[in-house]
């Protein structure tokens, strides 16, 4: 499960997304003020951290720049509502990964906030132990005991998008526009390709009315 910092001093708006995002298997800390967001990463980590602008004590380009300056590497997106080009820039130079204009659609941000943890975890990790079982992040491979285990093409795709995203729920569209890029897969389809992946040890757990999510061993 990811764990995500919010910094918002918009108590309905940080109580509605920390809601949302918590129901879709994110664990998140919603602060309000920017020395809480201090206090927590000297003795906290996180996965992520999704960052207002104008909030008390520092604003989230000064605060941003302190943690960057002090070694801090941790993702980071801005949520704000400054959508001039000045601010823009702003926050991609002070270390910004991304950037979200309000409003916005909360469908949205959670595509971005899962492209900025994939791009983080590839880039920290080389391959993952899950039981019994070892993927390569690189060559997109899952290995039984040093046996490479043989998959189509479409069991690949869904391999590699629930391997990036582990503990978080991927809807069913989502997958199928994976799946849909270069065959029409439906999802009868879907189905037989998790049931496979399943058989191997794999815990896909079905998310009703949603989709499906790879449970942490």
């Amino acid at each position: 499960m990811a764990r995500l910092l919010l910094l918002e001093d918009d108590i309905i708006l940080g109580d509605t997304l920390q809601e949302l995002l918590e129901s879709e298997g994110y664990e998140v800390v919603l602060v309000t003020h920017g020395n809480s967001v201090l206090e927590l990463t000297s003795s906290q980590s996180f996965e992520l951290m999704l960052f207002d602008v104008n909030v008390p004590d520092f604003n989230g380009f000064e605060l941003l720049k302190m943690l960057r300056d002090s070694g801090d590497t941790t993702p980071c997106i801005f949520l704000t509502s400054l959508s001039d080009i000045a601010s823009l820039s702003k926050g991609f130079e002070v270390g910004a990964d991304d950037y979200l204009k309000k409003p916005f659609d909360f469908d949205e941000l959670l595509v971005r906030i899962k492209a900025v943890l994939r791009k983080s975890f590839q880039a920290v990790e080389n391959e993952v132990k899950y039981k019994y079982l070892v993927y390569k992040i690189a060559t997109n491979e899952l290995f039984h005991k040093k046996e490479l285990l043989p998959f189509a093409p479409q069991e690949q795709k869904l391999l590699a998008l629930f391997f990036k995203n582990i503990n978080i729920t991927l809807r069913k569209e989502e997958l199928l526009f994976e799946l849909n890029s270069e065959s029409m897969a439906s999802e009868g389809a879907l189905r037989v390709y998790i049931t496979k992946l399943r058989k191997i040890g794999l815990e896909i757990q079905t998310i009703k009315g949603t989709g499906y999510r790879l449970v942490k061993a």
